[in-house]
Parts: structure tokens; C-alpha cells; sequence
């Protein structure tokens, strides 16, 4: 998905500030862009696939800052640490640029202390948002080759006890998923509405921003 620099008419006006994001996030940052009237927030992403190899998170975050920066007067990268140990922060500080708060998405959108107590109460917790309970069979089946290999289920999850699903939307269709993927893992299942979370706060905080300093 790529950015529309410039603008025409009152849009013009506020500085535009591209966010770079995970693809696991593009869905909702768009809904959180329409909702709040943030037309001056563009949006690029990097493939959610990338989760798999944490490790070219961070190059391939500075190669889109530094291709963009001409066209913006500000940009914010929409990842969490996301498994790339300090690698993605070492890049941002170099290039001047924010992140969203957290080590991971499920973190940012549970909230920290929320996030922690789930954490104490089952370590042997997986997760889902709203974007992997959509593409569990892709993301998790497909890309472990459980679909392949299923022999391998009791390995991969037998540490795991529950199967937490973080929702950002109310929808029923991607309870059931994701009531479905725990059934599959074997797991017991937990649903917890989080919303956005630290998401909108932290795009609510860009946005105010780049109106009060244009």
C-alpha cells in the first residue's frame, strides 16, 4: 500500500505524516484514520510475512524512511519491537523516528499492564488479533506446515495451555475463527475485547502533532 504525498485544499494545509506499518496493522489503522478524520496520515506497509524473519524488519524499516522522508514532515513507524531484539529501535534512533510502545502488537494492544497480568496468570498463553484469527491458516497453519506435517502440533504447541484472542472489532465471524484455531491448537480458549489499545493513542499523539506544529 503506498503513500499519496502532497494534497490538495484544506488537507494541504497540515504537514502529512506517513506511518510505516506492519500489514498485520493496515486494516486498522485505516478504520482509525477514517473514524478520527486523520486525512493527513498516509500509510505504507511492509508484508505481515516479515514476522517470520524479525531479523529484516529493521533494514527494510530504514529503507522506507529514507525513500519517503523528502515528501513528509514527519514519520512513525507503526511496529512494536516485534522480535527483532533492539535491532528496529537502534535504526529509529539513528533516523530521528518514533515507534509504537511495546515488544509486540499484542502488548500495545491489551496495554502493558493488562498485557503483563495475562502473561503471569498462563506464561503458556498464544495470542490472536483480529488480523491472525482472520489468516490463522495461512499464518500459523501454512507457514509452520502444520497443514503438511501435523505430527509436529504436540512440539510446536504442546508448552501452550490457552489461546487468548485480542479482538480490535466485535465481530462474530472472527470469534468463531478464532474459538476454531484454539480447537485446532487444542488449546482452551479466551476472548478479550481490546479495541485499538495504545494504537490509537499513539496515532492520536502524531496527529495532534503535526496540526499544532505545521
Amino acid at each position: 500500500m503506498q503513500p499519496a504525498p502532497g494534497g490538495t485544499g484544506a488537507e494541504a494545509e497540515i504537514p502529512q505524516t506517513l506511518v510505516i506499518a506492519c500489514g498485520a496493522l493496515a486494516r486498522e489503522i485505516l478504520a482509525l484514520r477514517e473514524r478520527n478524520g486523520w486525512s493527513h496520515l498516509k500509510l505504507t506497509c511492509l508484508p505481515a510475512e516479515l514476522h517470520n524473519r524479525p531479523e529484516r524488519i529493521p533494514q527494510q524499516v530504514r529503507e522506507l524512511i529514507q525513500r519517503h522522508r523528502p515528501h513528509f514532515a514527519a514519520i512513525f513507524v507503526a511496529y512494536a519491537d516485534c522480535g527483532t531484539g533492539g535491532l528496529l529501535d537502534r535504526v529509529l534512533e539513528e533516523e530521528g523516528v518514533e515507534r509504537l510502545p511495546g515488544a509486540h502488537c499484542y502488548q500495545f494492544f491489551a496495554g502493558q499492564q493488562d498485557f503483563d497480568r495475562l502473561a503471569e496468570q498462563e506464561p503458556g498463553s498464544f495470542y490472536l488479533t483480529d488480523f491472525l484469527a482472520r489468516h490463522f491458516e495461512r499464518l500459523v497453519i501454512g507457514s509452520l506446515k502444520l497443514d503438511r506435517y501435523p505430527e509436529l502440533m504436540p512440539q510446536i504447541f504442546g508448552h501452550y495451555r490457552r489461546l487468548v484472542y485480542l479482538s480490535q472489532t466485535r465481530d462474530p465471524a472472527l470469534r468463531q475463527a478464532a474459538e476454531q484455531a484454539a480447537a485446532r491448537l487444542g488449546l482452551a480458549f479466551e476472548h478479550i475485547h481490546t479495541g485499538y489499545g495504545e494504537l490509537e493513542g499513539s496515532l492520536h499523539v502524531q496527529s495532534l502533532r503535526r496540526i499544532a506544529n505545521p
